[in-house]
């Protein structure tokens, strides 16, 4: 340890505390952070992810989990059957460097609608430029939501489990990622491999690109205040 930067592991019974401090100038952000994440199972079933940090100095933050999901098990071949719901009326397009183009698109009439619960790949292959530039999808959705609440942003069901996984936030957006590069060069559980869109993530956030889109919520954080983020993925069978 060199005494400028440390990450501390805490462990309690059913929870897991991370905390890191981030020196002023590491990979060229302004501002000495302290961060702090817990991660809770709770006794109705759920993971709960809770961020905090702050900072001496105005800087740029916007933390999320990069969990892969797959409700048919581990090393199920795929994630196409599931179906997914996704309480947003817009999300944020890109271009083919999937960086968003400033523009809060309504999914009306899209395949990015997922307001009703329908299969992942019910829509995946369809003849759109957004899911040929990502290979299916990797974009954010803009929640339907009152700022800084804990609400439902998505739901995932699999049918023949009947596993059902619900992901509550306070972040306005979301990212969901199809697994469209996943090529079975990673091991998992027991060894298994993950190949082509065998894992989903849900990723609870602040829009990407933030700091270059005056038209998207602020990811700046000051010294004044704290950086605050809930988390919830509850797991249930229907």
């Amino acid at each position: 340890m060199d005494g400028t930067k440390c990450c501390v592991w805490v462990v309690f019974f059913e929870m897991l505390e991370l905390r890191y401090f981030s020196p002023d100038g590491e990979e060229g952000y302004p501002g000495n952070l302290d961060v702090k994440v817990c991660y809770t199972l709770t006794e109705s079933s759920e993971l709960k992810i809770e961020y905090w940090a702050v900072t001496d100095r105005d800087t740029i933050i916007n933390l999320t989990n990069h969990s892969y999901f797959n409700l048919s098990g581990a090393g199920a071949a795929s994630i196409l059957d599931h179906e997914l719901f996704i309480n947003a009326d817009r999300f944020t397009p890109t271009d083919n460097t999937s960086i968003p183009l400033g523009e809060l698109r309504p999914v009306d009439g899209t395949p990015f609608d997922f307001r009703q619960r329908c299969g992942i790949g019910s829509r995946i292959d369809a003849d759109n430029e957004q899911l040929r530039f990502a290979n299916g999808y990797d974009h954010n959705w803009v929640l339907s939501k009152t700022e800084n609440e804990l609400s439902l942003a998505a739901s995932v069901f699999e049918p023949t489990s009947g596993r059902r996984m619900d992901m509550e936030t306070t972040e306005p957006g979301i990212q969901f990622y199809s697994g469209n590069h996943l090529d079975a060069s990673i091991k998992g559980k027991g060894g298994r491999e993950y190949p082509f869109r065998s894992g989903l993530c849900l990723e609870a956030q602040h829009f990407p690109d933030s700091p270059n889109q005056p038209d998207f919520p602020t990811t700046v954080l000051r010294p004044a205040e704290e950086y605050l983020q809930t988390t919830v993925y509850r797991f249930s069978v229907e």
